[in-house]
């Protein structure tokens, strides 16, 4: 368990996902927000200003690439560790764009826990 409450930011417009990740995040002891668009999630970012956002490529109003490219640009934001996760082949779009971490969709549980715990330097 973190212990510490971390925020996790994710960009997400499928309710069953978003049962899916908040139940696994926060079963492991993390904080979650979730923003249903682009937009949405990078004035939650710069007004929750979260430890990790993730986001899928393909989100409506803004692309997750673009959301990337904001945050990493944003004095403000620029700290947060973004993770691009996509059932598209783009890891190296998604690291051009500033993204710490990228994964290919479909996710496992363990796997993308593992991706924030190394980018939070966490414990497992």
């Amino acid at each position: 368990m973190t212990g510490h409450a971390l925020l996790v930011l994710m960009v997400e417009r499928n309710p069953a996902v978003i049962d899916l990740a908040r139940h696994f995040l926060e079963r492991y002891g993390f904080r979650t927000a979730f923003a249903e668009d682009g937009l949405a999630a990078l004035s939650m970012a710069v007004e929750l200003r979260p430890d990790v956002l993730i986001t899928e490529i393909l989100v409506p109003r803004m692309d997750g690439l673009a959301v990337c490219r904001q945050l990493k640009a944003h004095e403000l934001t620029r700290a947060i560790k973004v993770v691009v996760f996509s059932v598209l082949h783009a890891r190296e779009r998604a690291l051009a764009a500033g993204a710490d971490a990228f994964l290919l969709k479909p996710v496992q549980e363990d796997r993308l826990l593992e991706t924030v715990q190394q980018l939070l330097a966490i414990d497992g």
